[in-house]
């Protein structure tokens, strides 16, 4: 696609010689030109950052990751240099009289850093590359792009690019030795070595590190001193390996990761795609491939209403999204639809930063201004073939069910699983994502109970719960006007004994129906399990929880344990308590269920 319009458009032919400017650089009139609301924002931030130093980044903390588990340890004051970095650097863009100290300080203490890699990421996931406990310290010599060397690339890149003049007003030094760090650190390894597995050559199975790492990458390329055709090649190495992500991503443009992450998948993507018009002065004419605008509207897709999405695997349930991304894109695709999205959700300068900082996407906020946006269309059923993705809109209800397989990036057991939303509100729901730990991309990571089949709204065979990695799948999954209709028994194991598991999904306009025809070789007891957002009440054969009652067979046992919400990333979308109830039959080799969840009156 990238390849191919670049081969008829060779970048050489229309880069310049010079850096290229990709934001409006402080003493601009622009920047007295953005709203009122971001110019207090950008002051607000700059004084609250003004107030605290710069953190010490310490060896221990870094060694908390194979000591403890702990990734806060060393990710806590890295970001936190980072953000204070931006914040400074938006006020000296705003106020020619702001103080340049802070800037000049973050600047030298990054650069002086022994790497720019967080301790979770400091090994490289190949055949044959150390273990995190054989390689617990960073080596020096072997400089490692991860994610957020990458992001800090960028970032001062556009430091640089921003303040350029005043930097070298106090001294030279100090722009060079940004250029020297970014030339050492990130683009002389990028440019010699395949060896990332980001890249697409040792590993074929990419997911949103590609994308997003290259889109930070890019920036620098732009930024950076180099002659027109060392630039044409570094930027054009960027879309051979953008081109291997892309072909990786189904058809139907599903992000298996969930909505969240579309900020660094088709967000990024989109990064991309902006920066390379930028840097040729050209439009893409990219826009009317299909692939490409099923990626870029993925979130539209799977968008329920109120701030919540759909949010399998380990997408939270209420994520924040890159809003002016999606304006970009819309407009670029002329989708009124997720243009107006886009609009909505746009979002904060410093909700860009307070996660882990796109200095790029608060810029991209600053100076692509929203537009006045056509109303909010009626949202549409969804079916996507790939990622075995199903949304059925009936009057008030929203069901989210999936097939898929068990080896998906940032999986959870759930092939089967279903969530059930009323007025936009959730009902039956997946409890989502929790803060992340060494554990959670371990080998132990199916141990935490958030990830679990048994933590899902899916039946236990036994003690059976579903398994991890791509040969527990769904079979026959066939699309239903209303709903859903899918194999279950290849998820467990051959010990489970299953012959049959077939799960059926219908929403009306008066509520869910779900039936289960499980067959099992020997006798076992079945449980069912649904995670509520609300405290279940139990009557004879059903209970209330919420807007909704649900009723099934008599000879079920039902029973409600509380799940107290105690994780901060978990509390931001269901604070306070999940409910998890079971309902349990006693042993068989044949059972066929149904449940009927409909509206309290």
């Amino acid at each position: 696609m990238l390849s191919e319009y670049l081969n008829s458009h060779p970048l050489e032919n229309d880069l310049p010689e010079a850096p290229i400017s990709l934001f409006p650089a402080a003493g601009d009139r622009a920047w007295q030109k953005i709203i009122p609301e971001h110019a207090q924002e950008i002051r607000t931030m700059a004084a609250f950052y003004a107030s605290q130093p710069y953190p010490m980044r310490r060896a221990t903390d870094f060694l908390a990751f194979v000591r403890a588990g702990s990734r806060k340890a060393d990710e806590d004051p890295y970001f936190f240099r980072r953000r204070k970095l931006c914040a400074h650097t938006l006020a000296c863009c705003l106020d020619s009289q702001a103080d340049l100290d802070p800037v000049i300080d973050g600047i030298w203490c990054i650069c002086e850093e022994s790497s720019w890699v967080i301790s979770a990421h400091n090994i490289n996931p190949i055949p044959g590359a150390p273990a995190p406990w054989e390689r617990p310290l960073p080596d020096v010599d072997e400089p490692y792009i991860d994610l957020f060397s990458a992001q800090t690339g960028m970032i001062l890149s556009l430091v640089r690019q921003l303040l350029g003049e005043k930097l070298d007003a106090v001294s030279p030094l100090i722009g060079r030795r940004i250029e020297k760090e970014i030339r050492r650190r990130l683009l002389s390894p990028y440019a010699l070595s395949n060896d990332f597995w980001w890249m697409g050559v040792r590993r074929q199975d990419l997911n949103n590190w590609t994308p997003w790492i290259v889109s930070n990458l890019l920036v620098c390329i732009c930024a950076q001193p180099m002659a027109r055709r060392e630039r044409a090649r570094m930027l054009g190495r960027g879309v051979w390996i953008l081109e291997k992500w892309l072909a990786c991503m189904p058809q139907d443009g599903g992000c298996d990761e969930g909505a969240g992450y579309w900020n660094m998948a088709g967000g990024a993507l989109a990064d991309c795609l902006e920066i390379l018009e930028k840097a040729t002065g050209r439009s893409l004419d990219c826009w009317k491939d299909e692939k490409l605008r099923n990626i870029l509207s993925f979130p539209l897709k799977v968008e329920i209403g109120g701030g919540w999405f759909v949010n399998f695997a380990d997408c939270d349930a209420r994520p924040l999204l890159s809003g002016e991304r999606l304006q970009w894109a819309g407009e670029r695709m002329g989708d009124p639809a997720l243009t107006a999205m886009g609009c909505r959700l746009r979002g904060t300068l410093s909700a860009q930063l307070d996660d882990v900082p796109h200095f790029t996407r608060l810029l991209d906020l600053l100076f692509h201004p929203a537009k006045k946006a056509a109303p909010k269309e009626k949202p549409q059923d969804v079916w996507l073939p790939d990622l075995q993705l199903r949304v059925v809109r009936r009057g008030e209800w929203t069901l989210c069910c999936k097939g898929g397989h068990n080896g998906e990036n940032h999986n959870h057991n759930d092939v089967g699983s279903f969530m059930l939303y009323c007025r936009n509100e959730p009902q039956i729901v997946d409890a989502g994502n929790r803060v992340y730990t060494a554990q959670t991309f371990s080998s132990d990571r199916y141990s935490l109970w958030h990830v679990r089949s048994a933590y899902h709204n899916l039946p236990l065979l036994g003690q059976e719960e579903q398994q991890p990695g791509r040969e527990f799948a769904a079979a026959d999954v066939q699309y239903l006007p209303d709903g859903l209709s899918l194999d279950l028994a290849g998820c467990y194991r051959k010990e489970a004994g299953v012959k049959k598991l077939r799960r059926t999904l219908l929403l009306a306009g008066s509520g869910l129906t779900v039936e289960d025809d499980i067959s099992l070789h020997q006798e076992s007891p079945v449980t069912w399990v649904l995670m509520l957002r609300a405290r279940p009440a139990f009557f004879p054969a059903g209970f209330t929880a919420g807007s909704l009652n649900a009723a099934y067979d008599s000879s079920l046992r039902a029973e409600a344990e509380e799940i107290a919400v105690s994780d901060a990333r978990m509390a931001r979308n269901f604070p306070g308590s999940l409910w998890r109830v079971t309902l349990t039959a006693p042993g068989g080799t044949s059972f066929r269920m149904k449940f009927s969840f409909w509206k309290k009156q």
